[in-house]
């Protein structure tokens, strides 16, 4: 897994519009004393199950790999031009 430029700042970006995504399905959102891993697992599992992510392998099913899913989503979300691409 090769690391993204900017890819904080992605995951930033995918944790907060994941949010919003999973409030408009039906989703509580997140409380304050969430911890950030259980965010990054529980918007991965959302958006494998919709289909908006490729699952990855059962075996490399691990946070830092979920993050940079996460961050790889909201990469092609983004418009052209956004100053997180550049």
């Amino acid at each position: 897994m090769k690391k993204m430029k900017n890819e904080q700042a992605l995951l930033k970006i995918a944790l907060s519009v994941g949010e919003k995504y999973a409030v408009n399905r039906g989703f509580k959102s997140f409380g304050a004393t969430d911890a950030a891993k259980e965010k990054v697992e529980a918007l991965y599992r959302l958006l494998v199950q919709d289909k908006l992510v490729h699952p990855l392998p059962e075996d490399k099913e691990d946070l830092l790999s979920m993050k940079h899913k996460l961050a790889l989503w909201i990469q092609k979300q983004l418009p052209e031009g956004h100053e997180l691409l550049k």
